[in-house]
């Protein structure tokens, strides 16, 4: 796995931590190298779970492996866990959802 320059986990908190070697992981399996683009630096929509530093974006895989890498990432992390496609990258953030 690769940090993009600028970019920092050292605050990170142990919920999306642990999601990021899922995430290298998946990647490696489909023969991908993850990139984490952004944490809890930069712009990010007001409320983001980036400044909670409980999310991470990642560098888009090859679209020859996307649907089946984003699949695959859902499964793993479970569903406290959001994984969303944007534009320029994939969204992964810790958000525990209610038990009932």
């Amino acid at each position: 796995m690769l940090v993009k320059l600028g970019v920092y986990i050292d605050e990170l908190k142990r919920e999306i931590r642990r999601a990021l070697n899922v995430i290298d992981e998946v990647y490696r399996e489909h023969g991908q190298e993850a990139v984490i683009t952004s944490t809890y630096e930069g712009n990010h929509s007001p409320g983001s779970l980036h400044y909670a530093r409980q999310a991470v974006d990642v560098r888009l895989p090859g679209r020859h492996v996307l649907g089946v890498l984003v699949e695959e990432l859902k499964a793993r992390l479970g569903r406290d866990y959001d994984v969303v496609v944007e534009p320029d990258h994939i969204h992964v953030e810790y958000d525990p959802k209610e038990r009932g």
